[in-house]
């Protein structure tokens, strides 16, 4: 789900860029800020780069029960969907400033305008997606130059969005139940 919902993001983000400025090609890749080589990816040249730099797991505990009727009538006792927020950089790379700039406004204003999608409103949201909210991440200087030291790259016009409410469900049973059945006089296993 993780891959699904960011390919997502890169899509409609790119479709969005597309139409605002009337583009040939598409703008948008989803990629690392710097490679394993700490070079710059090429493929990251004069595009606006999606990048994962953060999962966090949500803390509020489900509830709804765990048990899961089977076609045979048993039950099986499934953990409960976790859901995960997705910290995103959308970093603005073009080797013309002005450029940098207006792509990065046009990206700002597409989730201003995007602050939460569903399959209602996007017929292409892939399956075992609901809804994903986007939430403009509060980040101070000092904070922004960590992450940027940390990749061990320099920086550039960026910016940092949570995406909200992605749900991950292994879907394995621990434990099965069988069904209880109520006889007249007793209860039957």
């Amino acid at each position: 789900m993780i891959q699904k919902s960011l390919q997502f993001t890169h899509d409609v983000l790119s479709q969005f860029l597309t139409n605002a400025f009337n583009l040939d090609e598409n703008k948008v890749v989803l990629n690392t800020i710097i490679d394993t080589d700490g070079n710059i990816p090429l493929q990251n040249k004069n595009k606006v780069v999606v990048s994962l730099i953060n999962v966090e797991r949500e803390t509020l505990k489900p509830f709804y029960g765990r048990n899961q009727k089977l076609s045979n009538g048993n039950y099986a006792e499934i953990r409960p969907s976790e859901r995960y927020n997705l910290d995103i950089l959308i970093t603005s790379n073009f080797d013309d400033y002005s450029e940098t700039l207006k792509f990065l406004n046009a990206v700002i204003l597409f989730f201003q305008t995007n602050t939460a999608v569903d399959s209602a409103s996007f017929s292409s949201m892939p399956g075992g997606i609901n809804r994903l909210e986007y939430d403009i991440e509060k980040i101070t200087y000092h904070q922004m130059h960590s992450l940027w030291t940390a990749m061990g790259a320099k920086y550039q016009p960026s910016v940092i969005y949570k995406m909200r409410l992605l749900t991950l469900q292994a879907g394995e049973s621990h434990s099965f139940t069988t069904e209880l059945k109520e006889t007249k006089n007793s209860v039957s296993v």
